[in-house]
C-alpha cells in the first residue's frame, strides 16, 4: 500500500486559539474535523506544501512556522504519513476558499471535536509547551524555591520528581506547590516513584520506565499521563498504553553522569520518527537547544537544571 504524504499545519492567532476546518462528507474521513494541510506533491519540500495549501484553502501566508510532529498511521484502506508544522504567523485574514467550515479553538477545547484518528497525536502535541521542568528533591529545600524560579520563566508543565521524600514530606510540598501551578496556569505531574502517586490530586502522573514497562494500560483519572523513556522498547510500550507525550533521554552527556550512554541526536531523531507521540529531549541540554531537538522531531526540551539558570 503506498504512503500518503500529508503536510499539516497547526495555525495559530494572536491570541493562541487554533484553526480548524471541516472536511467533506464526500472526502476520506468526510464529516470530521481537521487541521488544513493536503497531500506534498513531488516536486515539494513540506514547507513549501503547506505554504501553498494554506494559501489555496485559506488565503493566508506563512511567515514563519517550526517543526511539530511527524505521525504514521494505518488506516483499513489507507497509509499515511502526516508532517505537521506549527504556523505561528502569517498574513492575511482566514477566509474559506473552498466553502469548508473553519472554527478558531483554544487548544485545550480541541478535545471536544471528532478528529480522524490519525489527528488524535497532533492534538496533544498542539495543547503542549514546547519546555518540561523537572523539579528534582535532591535538596527538598530548594524546591518551592526552584519552583517559583521555573513558574516565573512561564513554563507550564512541570514534573515533580520526588523519589527520597516522605509521603508527609511530599503531601505538604505539594499542597503548596498545586494551588502554585494552577495560579500560572500551569500543569503539575508527579512521577511514579511517589508511593501511591496516582492518588494525589495533581495535574497528572509521570511513569518511570520501569513503571511504564509494568502497565498494561493507561493509568485511570488523570489529565496527563506521560513516561520516561529509553529506547525503543518502551517508546512503542509507552504508545501502546495510550500514554499522552514521554521523555527520551540521555541525549547528550550531563555533569552528573558523565560516562554514561547517550543517544545522539542521529539515535535520538531515529527512535522519534518510529513514535506517533510528542517526545521531549532529555539529558545535557538547555532551553536555547529548542530549535535543535524540534529539527530531530522533538516537541521540544525537558530539564532540571536547564530551566535554573
Amino acid at each position: 500500500m503506498n504512503l500518503l504524504q500529508i503536510a499539516v499545519g497547526v495555525v495559530k492567532n494572536p491570541s493562541g486559539q487554533i484553526l480548524i476546518s471541516l472536511r467533506n462528507n464526500k472526502l476520506h474521513q468526510g464529516g470530521l474535523w481537521e487541521f488544513p494541510g493536503g497531500k506534498i506533491e513531488a516536486s515539494e519540500t513540506v514547507e513549501q506544501a503547506l505554504a501553498r495549501e494554506l494559501k489555496e484553502e485559506l488565503d493566508i501566508t506563512v511567515q514563519a512556522f517550526s517543526p511539530l510532529i511527524t505521525i504514521n498511521h494505518q488506516y483499513p484502506d489507507l497509509a499515511v504519513q502526516l508532517h505537521v508544522l506549527s504556523v505561528e504567523r502569517f498574513d492575511g485574514e482566514v477566509k474559506s476558499c473552498e466553502g469548508q467550515p473553519f472554527l478558531w479553538v483554544n487548544p485545550d477545547d480541541l478535545t471536544k471535536y471528532d478528529f480522524p484518528a490519525a489527528n488524535q497525536p497532533i492534538i496533544t502535541a498542539a495543547r503542549l509547551p514546547h519546555y518540561y521542568a523537572i523539579l528534582d528533591d535532591a535538596d527538598p529545600a530548594l524546591l518551592l524555591v526552584n519552583l517559583m524560579k521555573v513558574l516565573d520563566k512561564g513554563i507550564k508543565l512541570i514534573q515533580a520528581r520526588l523519589k527520597t521524600l516522605s509521603i508527609a514530606e511530599v503531601k505538604a510540598f505539594l499542597e503548596q506547590a498545586f494551588p502554585l501551578c494552577k495560579a500560572h496556569n500551569a500543569w503539575l505531574l508527579l512521577n511514579s516513584s511517589v508511593k501511591n502517586a496516582e492518588g494525589f490530586e495533581v495535574g497528572g502522573l509521570h511513569l518511570t520506565s520501569a513503571d511504564l514497562l509494568a502497565c498494561d494500560r493507561r493509568p485511570e483519572n488523570k489529565r496527563w499521563v506521560a513516561a520516561s523513556c529509553h529506547n525503543g522498547d518502551e517508546l512503542h510500550h509507552a504508545q501502546k498504553i495510550g500514554v499522552d507525550f514521554v521523555v527520551l533521554a540521555p541525549v547528550l552527556p550531563t555533569p552528573t553522569h558523565p560516562d554514561a550512554e547517550v543517544l545522539g541526536w542521529e539515535q535520538f531523531a531515529e527512535l522519534v520518527a518510529n513514535s506517533n507521540l510528542p517526545v521531549y529531549a532529555l539529558g545535557g541540554l538547555a532551553g536555547s537547544d529548542l530549535l535543535l531537538a524540534q529539527r530531530a522531531g522533538a516537541q521540544g526540551i525537558a530539564g532540571i537544571r536547564a530551566f535554573l539558570r
